[in-house]
């Protein structure tokens, strides 16, 4: 999904590709006429043959509909399809799969569309088409993009490209560009996103070309929307909206009347708002775009929870939910039930808020598994291809000396008993070598098995991360947020309230254990992900922690850094190291029973090492071998990670030494 504010987001089917109508701009010419209108065309489809004509046929209606009655074009590029099958017509084909699977982008049905666009590319390849082929991989590439796996997108775009380049057409690399900044938005690089959109729009707005254009504004304003420069993207998004007006593309207006919403309700003006929403909320029912359908009735959910119509924003909140349980929208099911969470604590349902939070928080734990799961299933399969590859090259080896061996064994047949003696050191001679490459073999097979693993736990260890970043960022917004708008709003009551001395004495009390919650979720935000990690970097991020521990008088923590001033680091070598150094601090705090401690963290040149040292009283070294001992195993997974080196001593009332050493 496409975030933009905790409450919104935008669709997939919003975010459209243009590549998928390189086909289809516009339609070819019909029995000698440019355009056709579509009654005109329908008037044609009796007088129809089995032939290449009537497959164009099919797919011009097609495109008639597929704005404003996908089932109706879908239906019709079924028929282009079955026919160009038929009558074994290779272009047909792809025509027909580049239209319908435009549809399916558009309807969210992202695997069934990535089935099709494979199939268009190996009959390109097939018939050596390399027009069709280029089109065909920016169409494969974008099913891709729409599934999350960005390392084939990019390998299909750049093979895709380099096609291109041969023909040299403006119109081409203005959709090229479109493709690029979506690609870079999925990738949160929303700056190199704006610089190709904006390309794209220069070269289309000198073509003219409205179709195209519309589209393209639209997905510039989603990157400049992401950067927060809202009154540039409000400024796209009516453009495209007005564009969409004049052509007649309902589906490019319902995304209009969605982006225009998610505006202003980001400026806080949620009477400006309403009107989008019932808009985008009207269109979407029509053209069963039940993604956009079941956010259009989240949004007006909140416009009526920001005017207190508790019932009216309910009514909208259950129908969101229903529309996510219908047509399994995970993603928009878990944002809806933290929606009615709020609602129901704003109506004083304590009980209901509680029930749609926790279902919210289980849903969220499901998704992240699933995506987790996802990940290390790509891994294995990566895997056992490199390993099959492996023993197939292992296996040619083999017939090789095979063949090799036969030969000559009939030539050592001329030679007698000097070729028995030939013959017996050729076999020692493959006897050790086959030895050898089994070693080798095996060798490799470890080493594999060993990047299996570290690769799994990169993953692991990355999407815990991830989460903590996220739940972090959620407390911090989300909940602090409302903790403290329930604070403002129980100090307007207590200002509109006669109260009795016991009365305000409990509320006085209430309010001091509000004020430690809301210190209690701020703490705990910070803990699972620093914001002066993110924002400041690792120096910054260990400084604020082991100043933190100071603070709280439990132990005295000396940090020193070197090498590290103005130093970026990676971002996930800063969290491993911060990770790190915070759980050997906790278990100096938790068993060492020291009094001081030192933190000490260098950099040279490509060399990075971590001391932590305490006075404290030390334990047996021997412990760390055992399986749950004091952490050391989570310590031991991220030291792998970073393929370090762990040096611990310790002895019994001497303290202990830890010292980190890695290269980056």
């Amino acid at each position: 999904m496409k975030t933009l504010l905790p409450l919104f987001e935008y669709p997939n089917s919003m975010i459209k590709s243009l590549v998928i109508l390189l086909f289809s701009l516009v339609p070819a010419p019909l029995f000698g006429q440019v355009m056709m209108n579509r009654d005109s065309l329908l008037k044609l489809v009796p007088q129809a043959k089995e032939d290449t004509i009537a497959v164009q046929l099919y797919i011009n209606i097609g495109q008639q509909f597929e704005s404003n009655d996908p089932a109706v074009a879908k239906e019709y590029y079924r028929k282009a399809g079955n026919l160009s099958r038929k009558i074994n017509y290779p272009k047909g084909i792809i025509k027909y799969i580049n239209n319908y699977t435009y549809v399916l982008n558009m309807q969210g049905m992202f695997d069934s569309s990535l089935v099709l666009n494979l199939e268009a590319v190996a009959i390109s390849r097939a018939t050596k088409d390399s027009l069709n082929l280029a089109y065909t991989l920016f169409n494969t590439g974008t099913s891709y993009r729409m599934k999350s796996e960005y390392e084939k997108a990019v390998e299909h775009y750049e093979e895709g490209k380099i096609l291109f380049e041969k023909f040299g057409n403006d119109g081409t690399e203005a959709q090229a560009a479109d493709i690029l900044q979506l690609l870079y938005y999925d990738m949160h690089q929303y700056e190199k996103g704006i610089q190709s959109g904006e390309k794209s729009v220069a070269l289309l707005r000198k073509q003219n070309n409205l179709i195209v254009l519309g589209t393209v504004l639209n997905n510039l304003g989603l990157n400049y929307a992401a950067t927060n420069q809202v009154d540039k993207a409000t400024s796209l998004f009516r453009e495209a909206l007005e564009i969409s007006k004049k052509i007649g593309d309902k589906n490019l207006e319902q995304s209009q009347y969605l982006n225009l919403g998610n505006m202003y309700m980001q400026t806080g003006d949620y009477d400006a708002m309403k009107p989008y929403m019932e808009k985008s909320l009207v269109l979407a029912k029509e053209l069963e775009l039940h993604e956009s359908e079941s956010i259009a009735n989240r949004g007006l959910s909140y416009y009526y929870l920001s005017k207190k119509k508790y019932e009216i924003s309910q009514q909208h909140g259950l129908q969101a939910l229903a529309i996510s349980y219908e047509f399994h929208l995970k993603t928009q099911r878990q944002k809806v039930l933290v929606h009615l969470s709020n609602l129901a604590y704003a109506m004083q349902d304590m009980r209901l808020g509680n029930y749609y939070a926790t279902q919210s928080t289980l849903l969220w734990d499901s998704i992240m598994n699933e995506t987790i799961q996802m990940n290390t299933l790509e891994l294995e399969k990566k895997y056992e291809a490199e390993k099959k590859e492996s023993l197939l090259k292992q296996m040619r080896a083999d017939v090789k000396v095979h063949k090799l061996s036969l030969q000559r064994s009939s030539f050592f047949n001329y030679t007698l008993v000097g070729g028995i003696v030939v013959l017996g050191i050729i076999f020692l001679l493959s006897y050790r070598t086959y030895r050898q490459k089994q070693k080798l073999q095996q060798l490799r097979i470890n080493e594999l098995e060993a990047e299996k693993q570290l690769t799994a736990a990169a993953a692991v260890m990355k999407g815990e991360e991830q989460e903590r970043a996220r739940l972090a960022k959620d407390l911090h917004d989300g909940l602090g947020g409302m903790l403290s708008g329930i604070k403002y709003s129980f100090n307007t009551m207590k200002e509109n309230l006669i109260m009795t001395p016991e009365n305000h004495q409990a509320f006085t009390r209430s309010m001091d254990m509000l004020d430690s919650s809301i210190q209690e979720m701020r703490r705990v935000a910070h803990n699972m992900m620093p914001e002066s990690l993110v924002r400041f970097g690792l120096d910054t991020a260990l400084t604020d922690f082991c100043n933190d521990i100071n603070l709280s008088g439990a132990l005295q923590v000396t940090y020193q850094s070197i090498g590290l001033t103005d130093v970026k680091l990676d971002q996930t070598i800063s969290v491993t190291v911060y990770r790190i150094v915070q759980e050997l601090m906790n278990n100096t705090l938790k068993h060492a029973a020291a009094k001081t401690a030192i933190v000490q963290v260098t950099k040279t040149d490509n060399e990075f090492s971590v001391t932590v040292e305490d006075d404290g009283k030390g334990f047996d070294t021997t412990l760390l071998k055992q399986p749950k001992g004091m952490g050391w195993s989570n310590i031991q997974h991220r030291i792998d990670f970073l393929k370090g080196k762990l040096d611990v001593n310790s002895e019994p009332g001497k303290g202990t030494s830890t010292h980190i050493e890695f290269s980056i």
